[in-house]
């Protein structure tokens, strides 16, 4: 079953999240099925890639609470151009990627994206009610840490991305196969008046410390959730075998799910801003134009019947006229 776990830690300001997508992440792997009308099966590295996006969406989504899409993107030099997740308020998401060339099985993130040092990676937070005028906030980091060392996993490039733009330490481990994309995160949340010196005596700098310390003891542990594991084990056995000495408060699961935003209007949407010539001019090679989502795979048609529809404006009838059918 898809769930999301959220919980936190009694008397530490921490919070944790823990994601296991299984019948919604096989569903849209599914999709690419050649069979079904799909595009074929991405390589395994970088099912694995977006598996882990996936999960991460999913995550980062439910900890900010945002009325909006969370995209996450990867752009690269590599065999993987350029790579999607999206997560909705709702917890519904979606995920592609392009590709070209062969990709190793074993291929990591450098190889994947970063084979020049170019790779970056972009979160970008569109809200659902977005005013005139108003632009999707957007944050990019490089696939890179401070020391210009590579990053090798997506979960240390997220974990600085949240560090550098939420100031909030975070742990995160990702995981996926051909059956379940999963993840683990892991966030100290702001105190307030931490930092403060708490007068002569120094006592906030003790609590700071005393507060530094549980978040690193519970971040030390959901390090040793090795991929097996994330990938094999219940929810319920994660968390009692990585935090048994921990007071963890957990809340009512959520149901995350595959669910994709196209439909035939956007779809007629995008060939009105093609114009009429154009979509024109390929009606005159072809019998109809087609239309394939690249998250779905779902198909999409239309005649010049229904191209005439779409470029004829609707005749507005004052009142009382009458029409004849």
């Amino acid at each position: 079953m898809d769930e999301l776990h959220k919980f936190l830690f009694e008397g530490l300001p921490v919070r944790g999240m823990l994601v296991r997508l299984t019948g919604s992440w096989r569903e849209l792997l599914a999709r690419r099925d050649p069979a079904q009308g799909g595009q074929g099966a991405y390589p395994v590295a970088v099912r694995s890639l977006l598996g882990e996006m996936a999960a991460a969406s999913v995550l980062m989504q439910a900890n900010i609470k945002f009325n909006g899409a969370l995209i996450l993107q990867m752009q690269g030099d590599g065999p993987v151009k350029l790579a999607v997740a999206e997560a909705r308020p709702d917890l519904g998401f979606r995920v592609t990627a392009s590709v070209r060339g062969d990709v190793p099985d074993d291929a990591r993130l450098e190889a994947l994206l970063n084979v020049h040092g170019n790779g970056r990676c972009a979160i970008t937070l569109d809200p659902q009610d977005r005013l005139p005028g108003q632009q999707p906030y957007q944050g990019v980091v490089p696939l890179h840490g401070d020391q210009r060392e590579p990053l090798q996993v997506l979960s240390q490039v997220l974990e600085h991305y949240m560090l550098q733009s939420e100031q909030l330490d975070t742990r995160l481990v990702l995981a996926a196969n051909d059956e379940m994309a999963a993840g683990l995160l892991i966030q100290r949340l702001p105190v307030e008046g931490e930092g403060n010196l708490g007068g002569a005596t120094g006592r906030r700098n003790e609590d700071d410390i005393g507060l530094s310390e549980g978040f690193n003891r519970i971040a030390h542990l959901a390090a040793t959730l090795t991929r097996e594991e994330l990938l094999s084990l219940d929810a319920d056995t994660v968390l009692r075998r990585l935090f048994w000495e921990e007071k963890v408060l957990r809340f009512e699961p959520q149901v995350p799910r595959f669910a994709c935003t196209c439909s035939r209007q956007r779809v007629g949407g995008m060939l009105l801003s093609l114009g009429r010539q154009e979509v024109a001019s390929i009606l005159t090679e072809r019998p109809d134009v087609e239309v394939g989502c690249e998250f779905c795979g779902a198909q999409y048609r239309f005649d010049a019947v229904d191209v005439g529809e779409l470029f004829t404006p609707p005749v507005d009838h004052p009142p009382g006229s009458e029409t004849v059918n």
